[in-house]
């Protein structure tokens, strides 16, 4: 019976080759493009799921109350880790983890640069990175001691083995024993580093970590087994201010593995996160599949009078509805794994390039978990693509049909007629959305920040530069291609250091306002080109600007002060500090946020990262100059340094990704929809063809004929707009407001992408009815 079944279909591929060719390169593209969004997706929501310790493994977040909103964070108090582990039972372990910085590692002639960061001595028993050697309960107990990975283990000392007991000299003036080496870690981690160093050491030199007042590395614990994550995050909830009066911290627990996915949070509330582009890029692949199921539908619907005789033979000599219908389904479901071998293909061929677009390493491994979904998805698709034809096929009457009295239902019609309204109304809706997207990202990538980011570099000091920086800025600033040099406690994106403890004159006692602070060095505000709204920068000529401060125009709105130059500030109840000048608002923060307050205080010795400012056009030059000198005034170190326009751009690097893959996507798409309706066009010319024959020998001309051919899919095409368009404004919209500074939804976008459907589509069908039109009448009637 299978054997007899699988005979007919191929047959019938055979006889009807275009079919079968449009149903092939339609399924198998939208195979290929559901299986390569599949591996993303199952990636995206496997990252940090490898821990052992999953299901009782939670990051201890913070709600801070203020004013106007709450910001909810991982940045803890230091003392927090260790002090929850001895007075929660619930809590098995806990660690302080700092975030990772760059240093220099020397071992005899060798230097090396790498990631590191500092963790609280149960770290490796909290995670699941595998230690090649060393005891987890030891490797961190230790001062002075560091655990590095199993790269840095053989490219400093040849082999793990070498590694253990030796010494490792950081920034040339720190020396670290090696008390463990763990296998390199997993592109699967959202926590990268090459070295975990004792936090002890690190809590010992930084007084603001032993403080309850102060916040800064994350928290991460492990729950005993039993214990109800719901009820300990209620029981350490006021467990800061329990410690702190003046706090305005509520603590909860966040699973460690969800925070990947939803990370965001908006006063207060979950907000989503990187799971909305899961779930986008899940849906346009199911778009993609219904679209292509949709074609082998409508193709095989409207050929049904070239089967009609097999079914009434089979139907007059005792087959059964069933057994057609099963004869169909299987039809459908080859053509289906047939596309699977070819998307496979296709899948393995673009998977590298796949991986550049998605900044991935994903490798197709085949699995039982992988190959069942595969499998299951085709299934899946072949029946979904079969169902219709199948059913409507086997409904055929064989009277009718051995008379030659089939006939097209007003029904049949109208659902062929929708299922090409519902392709390219997903179509023109794709298209919309990648309009929109690129007109975000360009509208954020130029907006003007109120600040110069161009040809700003910037790198932290180390060795020599932290004792004699001003040295160093004075010599690198006469390099050629160098316009200024200054120094700053931040890198202009993002949050980095806040505080609440300013107070002024009328302020209200309870009110709690989150002020960015940045401490700068002498020329930094000339250096990145921010804009002056009222009085005067830093300067040298002035001798004690130690105590003066300058706000944004956010800030002193929010404070509500009028003629701010000269009022008094007092910082952290310690310092009072003098008002001499007010920026105009710059972001240092993505397009998403408002503008928040800020400060700048000068505090040379607090600014960790040297900022210059290149000459346009003289960036090579002024860089190559840079790294000379640095080698030489600060031998053995190596002069790694970052664009801040790179750095802005890769607070939308997402949104980004999201841009390019919905490009191809959406292409894709459309030529799934257009070989569909290539293949309808065919089939119309085709079956109207003695009727075209006639139309001519009455005198119709060539463009008579191509508008009869084509009018009744523009009419589809134009109602596949206006059904798409709405859906499409409304999601785009809903999209943009994530963005607290938005391009406005210019009707432009939908005329455009309007006009790109009906283009595409014209062409489409106009092949074919030229080609229909310039037939000779003779050979469109010789047959009657």
């Amino acid at each position: 019976m299978i054997t007899h079944a699988l005979k007919i279909a191929f047959r019938n591929f055979k006889r009807h080759k275009s079919s079968f060719l449009i149903n092939i390169v339609g399924l198998s593209t939208g195979l290929a493009c559901a299986l390569l969004i599949f591996l993303w997706v199952n990636d995206e929501t496997h990252i940090d799921k490898f821990h052992e310790t999953d299901d009782r493994l939670y990051y201890v977040m913070e709600h801070q109350q203020y004013s106007e909103s709450i910001m909810t964070t991982t940045s803890t108090p230091g003392l927090l880790a260790e002090t929850l582990v001895e007075e929660i039972p619930e809590i098995e372990y806990g660690t302080t983890l700092i975030w990772e910085n760059d240093y220099t590692l020397t071992v005899g002639d060798k230097n090396i640069t790498a990631g590191g960061r500092h963790a609280a001595k149960d770290f490796f028993k909290l995670f699941s990175f595998d230690l090649l050697s060393g005891n987890p309960d030891q490797v961190l107990v230790e001062p002075q001691t560091v655990v590095i990975s199993k790269s840095i283990a053989e490219n400093l000392f040849g082999s793990v083995e070498a590694a253990m007991n030796q010494s490792i000299e950081r920034n040339h003036d720190e020396l670290f024993k090696v008390t463990g080496v763990f296998e390199d870690v997993t592109e699967r981690s959202s926590i990268q580093f090459d070295l975990v160093f004792n936090y002890e050491d690190y809590k010992e030199e930084n007084a603001w970590l032993r403080s309850w007042g102060s916040n800064g590395p994350p928290t991460i614990i492990t729950l005993n087994q039993g214990a109800d994550p719901q009820k300990v995050s209620d029981k350490i909830a006021n467990f800061v201010k329990d410690r702190n009066e003046q706090s305005n911290v509520t603590l909860f627990l966040k699973p460690f593995s969800e925070r990947y996915l939803y990370g965001s949070y908006e006063d207060g509330q979950p907000a989503g996160g990187r799971i909305e582009y899961v779930r986008l890029f899940s849906i346009i692949a199911i778009f993609i599949l219904v679209i292509a199921c949709i074609n082998f539908m409508n193709l095989s619907t409207a050929r049904a009078s070239r089967r009609a005789k097999e079914i009434g033979v089979k139907k007059a000599i005792g087959a059964a509805r069933g057994n057609l219908i099963a004869q169909y389904l299987q039809e459908s479901t080859l053509i289906a794994f047939l596309s699977l071998i070819i998307a496979v293909v296709l899948v393995v061929l673009f998977l590298p390039t796949f991986n550049l677009l998605t900044d991935k390493e994903i490798i197709l491994r085949v699995t039982p978990q992988l190959l069942a979904f595969f499998l299951a998805i085709t299934l899946v698709t072949g029946l979904l693509a079969g169902s219709y034809p199948a059913l409507y096929l086997a409904s055929f009457q064989p009277v009718a049909v051995l008379k030659g009295e089939l006939r097209t239902s007003l029904g049949e019609l109208w659902v062929r007629k929708g299922l090409v309204v519902f392709q390219f109304t997903l179509s023109i809706i794709l298209i919309v959305a990648v309009i929109v997207v690129y007109n975000q990202i360009q509208y954020v990538q130029s907006k003007n920040l109120g600040y110069d980011k161009d040809n700003l570099i910037y790198f932290s000091k180390e060795g020599r530069l932290n004792e004699q920086g001003e040295a160093f800025m004075e010599q690198a600033e006469q390099l050629p291609g160098v316009k200024m040099v200054s120094a700053l406690g931040h890198n202009l994106v993002g949050r980095q250091n806040n505080t609440s403890g300013l107070n002024w004159d009328g302020k209200d006692p309870e009110e709690l306002i989150l002020f960015e602070h940045v401490r700068v060095d002498y020329d930094l505000l000339e250096t990145i080109g921010v804009e002056f709204k009222e009085g005067r920068s830093f300067s040298r000529e002035f001798g004690a600007d130690s105590s003066k401060i300058i706000f944004n125009e956010t800030a002193i709105n929010i404070m509500g002060l009028e003629d701010p130059i000269g009022k008094k500030i007092r910082l952290w109840d310690q310092y009072d500090m003098e008002i001499i000048g007010v920026v105009k608002d710059f972001h240092f923060q993505s397009m998403r946020q408002e503008v928040k307050p800020l400060f700048f205080r000068l505090a040379p010795d607090g600014a960790w990262n040297v900022m210059v400012k290149t000459e346009p056009g003289k960036s090579r030059e002024a860089i190559a100059g840079l790294r000379k000198f640095y080698e030489e005034f600060n031998p053995g170190f190596a002069f790694d340094f970052n664009f801040i326009n790179e750095d802005y751009a890769a607070q939308y690097e997402a949104e980004q990704r999201v841009a390019s893959l919905s490009r191809y996507f959406a292409g894709l798409a459309i030529l799934i929809s257009c070989l569909g309706l290539f293949g309808l066009a065919a089939f119309t010319a085709a079956r109207k063809k003695k009727e075209i024959g006639i139309r001519k020998v009455l005198g119709a001309t060539v463009s008579n004929i191509v508008l009869l051919l084509t009018r009744h899919f523009t009419e589809l095409v134009i109602v596949s707009i206006i059904i798409g368009l709405p859906v499409a404004y409304f999601l785009t919209k809903g999209w943009l407001e994530k963005f607290a500074y938005r391009i406005d939804l210019s009707p432009t976008f939908f005329v455009l992408a309007s006009i790109m459907v009906l283009l595409i589509s014209l062409m489409t069908v106009s092949f074919q009815a030229f080609r229909a039109a310039n037939i000779s009448p003779k050979e469109c009637i010789r047959n009657e």
